[in-house]
């Protein structure tokens, strides 16, 4: 998967990876937003205004989808952080995905059309896996949807060696899962992963060993808010 999305699409290459920085959106929305701004631009110059000046209108909601802006996560030890902007509407235990064996605790969190779609690896260590599953698009925040929907799970493990999950679910709007991981990658906690287009669902599986540091209905932030913890 490596400069690669899901699809097969190339990634975004240095050009709009510069771009994307210097005015605080992710790569994949470059691209789309500015396009559109100077398709309605020139439209404009030549006279066409009213289907010029709706491009460039349109223009802004997508630039603000893609927003990216920094995190700094508050620590990084012993902890996991969300990796997805939204609110948490489910908390569970159940197996690691693909598996039958012991429980993890399951944190979901559902990303509306409004909030940051930027994804983040909850802890640093090693990907383990990538695997990607295609399915239907049925609504986000439904608890099945992590069984029938198009998905993304990311296993990976902590320098301690405990396994932990990430797993991007797209929604009825979503149409495009961007992970840019792959087996093998080293990861820092809060570092930008991928993304989820037009308002999805990030399931987070942590060890029993941690406690759940947060409850349903809170509003977390990506790379920032901690929603598990070992206690010192």
């Amino acid at each position: 998967m490596a400069g690669e999305t899901d699809s097969g699409r190339p990634a975004p290459g240095p050009i709009l990876a510069r771009i994307a920085g210097a005015i605080g959106i992710a790569t994949e929305g470059v691209a789309m937003s500015l396009g559109l701004a100077v398709v309605g631009i020139v439209l404009i110059v030549l006279g066409i205004k009213s289907i010029g000046a709706i491009l460039v209108i349109l223009a802004i909601p997508i630039a603000l989808f893609f927003r990216d802006p920094e995190r700094y996560p508050p620590r990084t030890e012993n902890v996991v952080i969300s990796g997805a902007d939204g609110k948490v509407t489910d908390i569970s235990d159940k197996p690691f995905p693909g598996s039958t064996g012991r429980l993890y605790h399951r944190v979901s969190v559902f990303m509306s059309p409004l909030n940051v779609h930027v994804n983040r690896a909850p802890v640093g260590g090693e990907v383990v896996m990538v695997e990607h599953t295609a399915g239907e698009f049925r609504a986000a925040f439904r608890d099945d949807a992590n069984e029938h929907n198009e998905r993304n799970l990311i296993a990976m493990t902590d320098p301690s060696g405990r396994m932990f999950g990430m797993l991007q679910v797209a929604g009825y709007l979503a149409r495009r899962i961007v992970c840019r991981l792959r087996a093998h990658d080293r990861i820092q906690a809060g570092q930008r992963i991928g993304l989820i287009m037009f308002g999805s669902r990030v399931d987070h599986f942590f060890p029993a060993e941690y406690r759940v540091a947060v409850s349903v209905g809170q509003r977390v932030r990506a790379g920032e808010s901690i929603i598990g913890a070992i206690d010192q």
